[in-house]
């Protein structure tokens, strides 16, 4: 099961960060929600936004973004597992 709650949130933040992402909330004007600044490896995602709103934001960079399970920790390996079986369906 997955929720839209801070916890959700921290999972995401974490995993992108075990691959070398840095996640900031910052204001600007993103046609998407996010930005990503591919080259330096930053996920800068509305500040404005509520919980489900940056969720969804980080789910479409986790998507977008290529992924080494090999960096991975333990925990947000098996959350990255049930990720896939999400976006599977």
């Amino acid at each position: 099961m997955f929720k839209y709650t801070k916890h959700t949130l921290k999972k995401l933040e974490s995993l992108l960060e075990d691959i070398g992402y840095i996640v900031r909330y910052e204001k600007g004007s993103f046609q998407s929600g996010y930005c990503l600044v591919r080259d330096r490896k930053i996920a800068i995602v509305n500040k404005f936004f509520d919980t489900e709103a940056r969720i969804n934001s980080l789910l479409e960079v986790v998507n977008d973004v290529e992924i080494n399970e090999d960096l991975l920790s333990e925990k947000s390996e098996k959350f990255y597992k049930i990720l896939e079986k999400r976006w599977e369906k």
